[in-house]
């Protein structure tokens, strides 16, 4: 399967998180995306080094920033259950705009074609880290890495796309 690339469609799909008042949510990707200006990015695994201390803190302190050049939303995604993104997010208490989706069975990161076998290192099938910039659906900026390096998903590259 062909990795999602720029002028195609994001496929829809279920991904979940807890609310504001601690209420796990079910929801398509399609709904927090329709009509709007977003910024989806994954990372391979909650509470792992680059993850943890490069590439999510990168989005929140650069929140205001890309929300200032019309951002609606900044989804964090990672093929972990809801309650290790409820876990981490909380590791993060400065943040205001991230917000932190589990793909706990990887279905939406094999629909996008952005799977990444980690079973040799213990950690089972996950997500490659990317950053995608999706405006009403359709992705405008699709920055992908290879295996675990982290040099073009940051947020410092999506603010250079937009």
């Amino acid at each position: 399967m062909a990795a999602i690339a720029v002028g195609d469609i994001i496929p829809d799909g279920t991904v979940s998180y807890f609310d504001e008042q601690d209420q796990m949510q079910s929801v398509s990707v399609h709904s927090l995306a329709q009509g709007k200006k977003v910024i989806l990015f994954a990372v391979p695994g909650a509470f792992t080094p680059t993850c943890s201390t490069k590439h999510v803190p990168g989005f929140i302190e650069q929140a205001d920033e890309l929300k200032s050049k019309g951002v609606d939303e900044i989804l964090c995604i990672s093929v972990n259950d809801p309650f290790v993104m409820r876990a981490w997010a909380k590791t993060y208490p400065d943040n205001k705009h991230v917000k932190f989706l589990a793909d706990g069975a990887g279905k939406y990161t094999h629909a996008l074609g952005l799977e990444l076998d980690l079973s040799e290192k213990g950690l089972g099938v996950r997500s490659r880290r990317y950053a995608l910039l999706v405006e009403d659906l359709k992705v405008k900026a699709a920055n992908i890495e290879s295996g675990g390096e982290f040099t073009v998903s940051g947020a410092d590259e999506i603010l250079k796309a937009l």
